[in-house]
């Protein structure tokens, strides 16, 4: 979702998450070419003998780590590092390499002011397969999801999410990727008349490489699933409707990232203003012109990478009108010109919780506090509207969640639901398991099935660790979302859209979400 302003509040929910993650494996930095990075090194000449954990670029010869079933691949280039001249360029043709190159490390996650050892130089992406992933005999190709994170388009990388058990249990390739952030990924100058958009040119890059190597771990390049959380599923979303996007997924799964997402002011964080996913590049490259105090785009290449991030305040929202995205993504959803593929697309059930508990970090949300902030966003008349469908009841900051998660995430994404499925199959989720794992924001708030608390049913995600009840969900929810990547329908019995099926601990059944989130009452409340 769109960066917030507020520092003291940690960005999204996705940086959030990433908080009480375990450190124990830091990302590596690398190297800004090729030949720097830690592999090793046979003879010119002596053709390396292909094993189990090896695998044949375009590139070259790749040797990964076998563990637990499956074999990764990490730290591989897509793209040549944007640094230097390539700042603010689209990804370059990756370097290749003689002899193997050790893949036993990430790469650097791209710049971001959270993360010390972050870098310019991150056009990287992991690749986790089966065991038998690169074995030439193995009876088919597997279908390849590639992962998306979220981070606001301004935090997070590919690393953080272990897709170990999502390969091994589902029989999937899954590929995660790094792509540029922040003001790095989506700078605006009127110098550079396609600028904007570079994170998405990134995300194209990384599936072009997909498209062209996915062979050599297992994979079915024709057989690609395209999937991400809030940023992460804004960019497929985006992609849905980029035309230099066609043919290089067959699938999309968004999480929390409908295109037509969008928050009032103060909704995000107390003072915010109004935000979307999406800006014109005309208002972002106006935003361009003489930062840092330069005058052109040779000086600002000069720039050390701490001031450019800076910047990230005015520069996180993927710019369309440009060749990327030439129209907003929400006007072409509802022009229907988005690529014919399947889509599965839903929520969490208490999305806004994360964001109201920081409403309270000073202190419980009083009704006085919540009137207040309804006049202050939605105007005196709409405000007794909402209070009137919305009473403050025992805990205001509850209720005030349930407004942002209704108004601002469940219905926008079942509208936009409703425009996919005239021209494309589509699938609607709920994720309720009401007590997932959960940051330690507030002992006395409860989170609820927060925005991102579905992560850890998917992912490996550091320290946050499932009961028995919750690796049940996990598994069910794994084998919808691989049968999805497979055969285009999550399986199971789970009909297409208007049927929203709920995620929950010891079922998954119907619920009737245009209901539970009140979406009638919002089609008519500014």
């Amino acid at each position: 979702m769109p960066k917030r302003r507020s520092t003291t509040c940690a960005a999204l929910g996705a940086a959030l998450l990433v908080a009480v993650m375990s450190t124990a494996d830091a990302v590596q930095t690398s190297s800004a070419t090729a030949g720097q990075h830690p592999h090793r090194q046979r003879a010119h000449g002596q053709r390396p003998e292909a094993r189990p954990d090896t695998a044949r670029t375009r590139q070259g010869l790749l040797e990964g780590v076998t563990a637990d079933g499956v074999t990764t691949y990490q730290g591989i280039p897509y793209a040549a590092p944007p640094v230097g001249p390539l700042r603010w360029q689209p990804p370059a043709v990756p370097p290749t390499w003689t002899g193997t190159r050790t893949a036993a490390q990430p790469g650097p996650a791209c710049a971001q002011p959270e993360v010390a050892d972050s870098a310019e130089d991150c056009l990287y992406l992991n690749v986790t397969t089966p065991a038998d992933g690169a074995d030439r005999a193995a009876p088919r190709p597997r279908p390849v999801v590639v992962w998306l994170h979220g981070g606001a388009f301004s935090s997070g990388s590919g690393d953080q999410y272990d897709a170990t058990t999502m390969a091994r249990q589902g029989d999937v390739t899954v590929v995660t990727v790094n792509s540029r952030l922040g003001a790095l990924g989506f700078f605006a100058h009127p110098d550079l008349p396609d600028s904007g958009a570079f994170g998405l040119q990134d995300q194209q890059a990384a599936l072009r490489w997909v498209r062209d190597n996915a062979a050599a771990f297992g994979g079915d390049p024709g057989n690609v699933t395209l999937m991400g959380e809030s940023s992460g599923g804004a960019s497929v979303c985006a992609q849905l409707t980029s035309p230099t996007a066609a043919g290089l997924f067959h699938r999309a799964v968004i999480q929390s990232g409908s295109c037509l997402q969008n928050w009032p002011k103060n909704t995000l964080a107390p003072g915010d203003p109004a935000a979307t996913y999406f800006a014109h590049q005309d208002k972002l490259a106006a935003k361009g012109r003489g930062a840092l105090g330069c005058r052109s785009l040779k000086c600002l290449r000069a720039k050390p990478v701490k001031d450019v991030l800076s910047l990230n305040g005015r520069f996180h929202q993927p710019a369309y009108g440009t060749s990327v995205l030439p129209h907003s993504p929400a006007r072409v959803l509802a022009s229907g010109n988005v690529h014919r593929v399947p889509v599965l697309q839903g929520n969490t059930r208490d999305e806004h919780r994360l964001f109201a508990a920081l409403f309270t970090l000073d202190g419980p949300m009083t009704a006085a506090d919540y009137r207040r902030l309804l006049t202050e966003t939605y105007g005196r008349r709409q405000a007794a509207r909402i209070a009137r469908a919305y009473p403050p009841g025992a805990t205001p900051a509850l209720t005030w969640a349930k407004i942002g998660t209704d108004r601002s995430w469940v219905c926008p994404t079942l509208a936009a639901d409703r425009l996919l499925a005239r021209h494309v199959p589509v699938y609607s989720y709920e994720f309720a398991d009401r007590h997932p794992p959960a940051p330690d924001l507030r002992p006395d708030f409860p989170l609820g099935a927060y925005h991102s608390a579905e992560l850890p049913y998917l992912f490996g995600m550091g320290d946050l660790r499932l009961d028995d009840g919750q690796s049940s969900l996990s598994r069910r929810m794994i084998a919808a979302w691989t049968t999805f990547a497979r055969t285009g329908t999550p399986g199971d019995g789970w009909p297409p859209f208007p049927h929203t099926q709920q995620l929950a601990r010891n079922t998954l059944s119907g619920v009737n979400a245009v209901a539970e989130h009140r979406c009638a009452f919002w089609s008519r409340t500014s």
